[in-house]
């Protein structure tokens, strides 16, 4: 009989994203894209559209945006049944203004509303993989309980933790968000963080660094934007450079890497070819406007294993 499929399971905030479709500012613009957008849904969306049997839990209203968010989701192949509709609070959105930056509208949503009740409500009986990011534990404070609970029971159950780093400037200082983000990646199995946000947020200028700061964690990926992105696993490091493209639009581009670097470590494959992985998915979303894609070409490092 052969093995269950591995399962995925990514939990945080996904909004509304509101975007210009032909890079205009949102000044000029006339026509915009209105799609989901959350690092966390967008990293089950690549890891599904690669072969991924992949989940989604967070919270979102009742309101028209959340039902929106739900069904785009869901029509990337992730399963969304872990989501909780909030009577109460409404869905988060947010404005990307090419060249001027992104705008969030998101105080108060239903996924700042999560809490030690809903960690303990996931499924996690048949996961093999719960995606995390920093994101959520800016929300709140009771979205904070939720990520510290969340990755306690996984841990506990022997679920492989994966922590993206994700700090965003807009919702907490560097300062204040540098040992607790540090602290929940410590924890973690799988992490992955950018080279210049460890800077900011460790004083950590070079991804040797970032390996003394973390020196525990069994997979580290530390991704240096258009040069590459290393892997400490094993007592070793990999570096595979990045491709290059034209960018339209970098927003986006981590959770895709995290995507195709997991899709790949679901299917067995070494350090190079998980990178190589990430790196392709990436590619992908840097030459389009949008959080995500539909495309689900595998890369060649992951076409090798599907026949």
């Amino acid at each position: 009989m052969a093995a269950p499929a591995p399962v995925l399971l990514a939990v945080g905030e996904t909004m509304a994203m509101l975007a210009p479709s032909d890079g205009e500012g949102v000044t000029d613009a006339a026509v915009f894209l209105l799609d989901a957008g959350g690092a966390e849904s967008n990293v089950a969306a690549h890891a599904a559209a690669l072969g991924v049997t992949a989940r989604w839990a967070s919270r979102l209203g009742t309101d028209a945006l959340g039902d929106r968010v739900l069904r785009q989701v869901s029509a990337r192949g992730v399963d969304t049944a872990g989501v909780v509709r909030d009577e109460r609070h409404p869905t988060g959105l947010y404005v990307k203004d090419p060249g001027r930056g992104v705008r969030y509208y998101r105080a108060g949503s239903a996924a700042a509303h999560l809490g030690v009740r809903d960690a303990a409500a996931l499924r996690l009986d048949d996961v093999d993989v719960l995606h995390v990011s920093g994101i959520t534990a800016a929300l709140s404070p009771s979205a904070r309980e939720f990520l510290d609970a969340a990755m306690t029971r996984a841990r506990a159950l022997g679920v492989t933790v994966s922590f993206d780093v994700n700090h965003r400037a807009a919702l907490w200082p560097a300062a204040d968000a540098g040992p607790v983000l540090a602290a929940l990646a410590a924890r973690a199995d799988i992490v992955f963080v950018g080279r210049d946000e460890a800077e900011t947020l460790w004083q950590t200028p070079r991804d040797d660094d970032v390996r003394r700061l973390l020196p525990t964690v069994p997979e580290l990926v530390v991704k240096d934007s258009g040069v590459g992105a290393t892997v400490f696993a094993d007592a070793g490091r990999v570096f595979v450079p990045a491709l290059r493209v034209e960018v339209l639009d970098a927003v986006g581009a981590g959770d895709a890497f995290a995507g195709g670097y997991l899709a790949a470590r679901a299917r067995g494959l070494d350090a190079a070819d998980r990178l190589a992985a990430g790196h392709a998915r990436a590619a992908l979303t840097l030459r389009t406007y949008g959080d995500s894609i539909h495309d689900p070409t595998p890369p060649p490092c992951l076409d090798r294993t599907l026949a």
